[in-house]
């Protein structure tokens, strides 16, 4: 089954559209390392957390949003492969990231259910 590489990502609300662009142009450099899919989506409803929660996860402040992205790989392999290129490849020293990255949480998951 496929891979995902998924991400929690505290954005600015006034930075959605530098976000949304950043997303689009990183785009084609991770088909281009084989990734099958990328979805980005903006948090509309997050409920506070008082033990857990997605704005406690990422630290949310007053003027952010919590993004929840992910992208699809057909193995791990591929995923490793690709981000093993961002101290490489040029085209990784161009994008813009308009977020907090110490405050990103990321991971990978193997697929066991899909429909």
């Amino acid at each position: 089954m496929s891979y995902v590489s998924g991400f929690l990502i505290p954005v600015k609300i006034a930075d959605k559209a530098k976000y949304i662009a950043s997303a689009e142009a990183s785009w084609p450099i991770f088909q281009k390392y084989g990734a099958l899919e990328q979805v980005e989506t903006w948090g509309e409803d997050i409920p506070p957390g008082k033990v857990t929660g997605f704005d406690l996860a990422v630290k949310l402040e007053e003027g952010e949003a919590v993004v929840f992205s992910w992208i699809k790989w057909p193995d791990k392999a591929t995923a490793d492969a690709c981000f093993a290129t961002m101290e490489s490849d040029p085209a990784w020293a161009n994008m813009d990231m308009p977020f907090d990255g110490k405050r990103m949480m990321w991971g990978g998951f193997e697929t066991v259910f899909a429909s």
